[in-house]
């Protein structure tokens, strides 16, 4: 998906290259996430390119979907260039590990679903705890929390990916600001669901604020 028609005057500095790489599993709402992500850009003055590719999104398959900004052709993300990783499930955020370097960010979800195999009892799923441990061994920083009861009390269990949009606004990675979210909230979502949804921005912001859920400190990678 390419936003070609900029709704302000192209504003975005040339320098910033900024590659975000986002993996759930199906009814998490990753490729809202990355839509939303896309207009805010765009509103902002960046001409985004947003890809979407999904399996079995309607009975929990896997998700993936990038929004790519900069001076690139292409929404594609190879692995070892993904600025930051957005995980909306433990298990795929370190699947998605490949596509990160060595200073990258990864804001992940520590709530697990179990996939089909884990289900049926032919696999175990990891322990969460090892899982943030080996992500924050390979990357930049790592913000974990468990986004899924954040959503809950914010008063929608499929909040998640508001939670975990507002914990990317609050992180500084964005060349844009969180009200830019914010705003795109208010105008392309669901009026029924607005208010459940700002609040659970507003809770990913709360998360990213407290130092506890930070498992790795990000440097400057900008």
């Amino acid at each position: 998906m390419n936003f070609t028609e900029n709704r302000k005057p192209k504003t975005e500095d040339p320098k910033i290259r900024l590659r975000i790489f986002l993996t759930g599993v199906g009814g998490q709402g990753t490729l809202l996430a990355s839509r939303v992500l896309g207009e805010a850009a765009l509103e902002a003055g960046f001409s985004p390119l947003v890809s979407e590719t999904h399996g079995m999104a309607q009975r929990g398959g896997i998700v993936v979907s990038t929004v790519v900004l900069g001076e690139v052709k292409s929404p594609i993300i190879s692995p070892g260039e993904a600025d930051v990783l957005l995980g909306f499930e433990a298990l795929e955020a370190f699947r998605a590990l490949n596509y990160c370097h060595a200073k990258s960010l990864v804001i992940a979800n520590t709530a697990a679903i179990p996939p089909y195999p884990v289900a049926t009892g032919q696999a175990k799923y990891p322990g969460v705890g090892r899982i943030m441990q080996l992500l924050a061994e390979q990357v930049g920083g790592l913000l974990a929390f468990d986004a899924g009861d954040r959503a809950r009390r914010a008063g929608s269990p499929l909040a998640v990916n508001m939670v975990l949009l507002g914990a990317l606004a609050a992180s500084a990675s964005l060349p844009f600001s969180d009200e830019d979210l914010r705003q795109i909230l208010r105008t392309r979502t669901n009026p029924k669901f607005l208010e459940a949804n700002l609040l659970a921005f507003q809770s990913g912001v709360d998360a990213a604020q407290a130092a506890k859920n930070w498992l790795k400190k990000p440097g400057t990678w900008h």
